[in-house]
């Protein structure tokens, strides 16, 4: 399964010959260091980069471009190489964007030969950097690991270069970004474009024309399909699998402002037959072209938002929903989302640090004032410990003090970006729900939750998980995931997890397009109708919920015949040989109250579509008790650590490793009293109705 890294998180390599994938929004160079047990890169001759592309073990790309592929071969490195740091950089005097934050964030993938994906890394969060240490590759105990590491700098490659222990790093940095600009001087301009009827653009400037046609600039690289999510948002939020790839995006162009728009309405006019809708108008030889599908109800990629208005002096700026970097709204609001989550944790780690600090510091004041023995009696004590205590408080004030303003700035961005959100982002108390319409195209993440820290509770970001689903999830039932479990009665808390899993299936239904997701329901006993109703009510399943071995024993072995044919197809490009009546959507299985109900063969099958099972299409959802099932032993161990554990009421269990904060899930419940659930199944069986599913 493919791990989705964030800043810090490692995994490990099951191979040592590898490919590493980069994706960015506009050329960048790519190169990589060597470096020594102490990470110090020892010379020149240690770097692989355009104008040396080649080092023993490692192979990079001789020039810019907005997609590369680095060769490694980890057992062919010298021995005393225990670190492989990938580097992206800004070409420089070739007039392209200066800074990371002016183009896409960049997508880096380790990859097996055959292409299978090993860990992806989105790089999120730069701004004024124009140099990034994207990826290392380091060597432990003996095993190959790779590290997120995201760190960029401002003064670009020499900067970066210096910071690795290298002498003379200005002037390699200067060569560097020379070889670059002689490789795109050499390279071959991209065809011109035409014109409607059909006639070439003029390439070459004549003495009669005095506006030379600039060279066409280089088109960024559809960004790849990913397959994300932390041990939480995930921050890390958990997630992390393969699934089959997505046909790849239109190119768009690199910079906001040439974002195509539009040519023709996306509805088509009233008294418009849709089935006979034209195609829109081909564009003017000086007008941009049209990426909008005739026949689908999608624009092309949005502009972005308008800037904040201009700040007091004195004052933060004025947040602004959407203001990441991103090709399309949805991905922008991803990005800042993200962007919440990371600015939180670093101020909430800023303060503890600040607080711990202040601790350590008063305990040593005090341990040298008493260290002798006439300060401990008289007023001289006294005072010591007085001063102590008095640094002590001034210095958390002042830390408290930095920390409500940044959090103040983050609460108001959240005010801003909330009401912003698409459904798919959305909590169910968005007005967005009640007009919503099931999409065309699928989202790229699924809101399934709020994080948030003790510093200030009623400040929350989204725990957002990337789609098509990368790991299944559990909805903890037991009575023991934490103190707020632990005060409910058990029925009530089963029946609030399995409300919790119905509720999740809705939002997959409503996010998918019309009937490429199918959603079915194992629930043994029957305990689970009530909570059920809502799917069974609106016709939204595959299937009526499977109860008793005879109904777990189908539908399982549906699935997992499933699973057994697409892979099979897919090893051996083979796609069209599957049977006419496999459905090759999305599949999520809900399993209600398990291991209750199911044998030792159906352990042994929910396991392999535990395993198998994502990078197919086919999902899990399971509503249990860890404790239930002890009486298996350890054989289901890896059952319950492949999937993204969350809880029906709030619970500090998921654990960030970038800065090893402890946030509290709090899970997506629609408002008290409110029918939004009822509407939105009724909108997800109208479209399917629409759609002939």
């Amino acid at each position: 399964m493919t791990a989705e890294l964030v800043r810090g998180q490692n995994h490990t390599l099951p191979q040592t010959r590898l490919e590493i994938r980069v994706s960015a929004g506009s050329p960048v160079v790519a190169g990589a260091t060597l470096g020594d047990e102490n990470g110090t890169v020892r010379g020149a001759e240690w770097i692989a980069h355009p104008g040396a592309h080649r080092l023993p073990g490692l192979e990079v790309s001789r020039q810019a471009a907005a997609g590369h592929r680095l060769a490694v071969d980890l057992e062919a490195l010298p021995d005393e190489v225990h670190r492989v740091t990938v580097l992206l950089a800004l070409p420089t005097g070739v007039g392209g964007p200066t800074r990371f934050g002016a183009t896409a964030a960049p997508f880096v993938a380790v990859t097996g030969l055959d292409g299978t994906e090993i860990a992806t890394f989105t790089l999120t969060g730069l701004d004024a950097e124009s140099a990034v240490s994207a990826l290392e590759l380091y060597r432990r105990q003996g095993a190959w690991k790779v590290r997120a590491v995201g760190q960029g700098y401002a003064a670009g490659l020499a900067e970066m270069l210096a910071d690795q222990g290298l002498a003379g790093a200005a002037e390699l940095a200067a060569s560097i970004q020379e070889a670059v600009a002689r490789s795109l001087a050499r390279s071959v301009a991209p065809p011109p474009p035409r014109t409607p009827e059909g006639d070439r653009v003029r390439h070459a400037s004549g003495p009669s024309d005095p506006h030379p046609p600039t060279a066409p600039q280089p088109q960024p690289a559809a960004h790849p399909p990913t397959v994300h999510q932390p041990t939480v948002h995930q921050p890390t939020a958990p997630q992390s699998a393969t699934h089959p790839p997505t046909a790849p995006q239109p190119q768009v162009p690199a910079h906001p402002s040439a974002v195509p728009q539009p040519a023709a309405p996306a509805h088509p006019p009233t008294g418009t037959d849709p089935g006979t809708q034209t195609a829109p108008a081909a564009p003017t030889a000086a007008g941009p072209i049209n990426y909008a599908h005739p026949r689908r109800q999608h624009a092309a990629p949005p502009p972005p938002p308008p800037a904040a208005p201009p700040a007091e002096p004195g004052q933060a700026p004025q947040p602004v929903a959407g203001d990441a970097t991103g090709w399309s709204m949805d991905e922008r609001l991803y990005n800042q989302i993200w962007g919440m989550f990371e600015d939180l944790a670093r101020a909430a780690a800023a303060y503890r640090s600040a607080v711990d600090f202040a601790e350590s510091r008063m305990g040593q004041e005090l341990d040298r004032s008493l260290s002798d023995p006439r300060n401990r009696i008289g007023g001289t004590g006294d005072r010591a410990r007085e001063e102590a205590r008095a640094k002590r408080d001034e210095l958390i004030a002042r830390a408290r003090e930095v920390l409500d303003r940044d959090l103040a700035q983050l609460a108001a961005e959240a005010a801003v970006v909330e009401p912003a959100l698409p459904a798919a982002y959305a909590g169910w108390d968005n007005p967005v729900w009640h007009a919503h319409r099931i999409p065309m195209e699928l989202p790229m993440a699924l809101r399934i939750g709020d994080l948030h820290l003790p510093e200030r509770t009623d400040l929350r970001i989204p725990l957002l998980v990337r789609l098509p689903l990368e790991r299944g999830i559990w909805v903890d039932s037991g009575r023991t995931a934490s103190e707020a479990a632990a005060l409910m009665d058990t029925d009530r808390l089963r029946r609030l997890a399995m409300e919790t899993a119905v509720l999740h299936a809705a939002r997959l239904l409503a996010v998918y397009p019309p009937g490429e997701f199918s959603v079915h329901v194992i629930d043994p006993a029957g305990s689970a109708a009530g909570s059920l109703a809502p799917l069974v009510d609106a016709g939204v399943l595959a299937g009526p919920p499977a109860a008793g071995p005879g109904g777990v024993a189908s539908v399982l072995a549906h699935l997992t015949r499933r699973v057994d044919l697409v892979q099979m197809a897919v090893r051996a490009g083979a796609a069209d040989a599957l049977p006419p009546d496999l459905d090759t959507g999305e599949q999520l299985l809900v399993v209600n109250d398990f291991p209750h109900g199911f044998d030792d063969r159906a352990v042994t099958q929910l396991r392999y579509l535990a395993d198998e099972g994502p990078s197919v299409g086919v999902h899990l959802l399971m509503v249990a008790d860890r404790e239930d099932a002890s009486a298996y032993g350890p054989v289901l161990d890896p059952l319950w650590r492949s999937l993204l554990r969350i809880t029906p009421v709030a619970d500090n269990h998921l654990a960030d490793p970038w800065v090893g904060h402890a946030w509290t899930y709090e899970p997506s419940a629609t408002p008290p009293g409110s029918r939004v659930l009822e509407q939105v199944l009724a909108a997800v069986t109208a479209a399917r109705r629409a759609a002939g599913r």
